[in-house]
């Protein structure tokens, strides 16, 4: 249970009713202005190259799916290479010094934030599927299929070699 559900709990049973619906309403705007939008600069840590963690909340980018940390691929050359270690150093790059700000679209089943956030301005998710560094997840949304179309005829990141789709690496590496 969180904090805004605990305290509400509290004061529900308390019989305290007027003070009880005066902090009720409190906790309700500080509940709400935590789920605005995650902005600032100082604490981004990237995970891999679809999540990041922006001032200690968890978000990963939404409608994009890059290859996993461990993931190989094969370059134009047919030599294999650290490709989700390349996709995180692209988002890495991205973000480093720039003012950030996600705005959260849902919430998924890790509890990560699912969001599309902006550097300086410049939206994230879009840029790494442009950069060919993440694929469209068009299951969820087609807001990223030609930028996706534009990296794959373009031959970069990913699309300059073989690789395989994140989802499938996910459902054949589980343990």
């Amino acid at each position: 249970m969180d904090f805004c559900a605990q305290i509400k709990g509290i004061f529900r049973h308390a019989g305290l009713k007027v003070f009880a619906l005066l902090f009720a309403a409190a906790a309700a705007v500080l509940c709400r202005a935590e789920e605005g939008p995650v902005s600032g600069v100082q604490e981004v840590t990237v995970l891999d190259g679809d999540s990041l963690i922006l001032n200690g909340r968890e978000i990963r980018l939404s409608g994009i799916d890059a290859p996993e940390y461990k993931q190989m691929c094969e370059d134009r050359h047919h030599r294999k290479y650290d490709c989700g270690q390349e996709a995180k150093q692209y988002l890495t790059a991205l973000t480093a010094g720039r003012r950030l700000e996600c705005r959260r679209i849902e919430t998924d089943r890790y509890k990560r934030e699912v969001a599309v956030c902006l550097a300086d301005g410049e939206e994230l998710n879009r840029e790494m599927v442009f950069a060919g560094w993440a694929v469209a997840y068009d299951r969820y949304t087609q807001d990223y299929v030609q930028a996706e179309q534009d990296a794959r005829k373009a031959k970069r990141g990913l699309w300059q070699g073989k690789f395989m789709k994140p989802e499938l690496f996910r459902a054949l590496n589980r343990k």
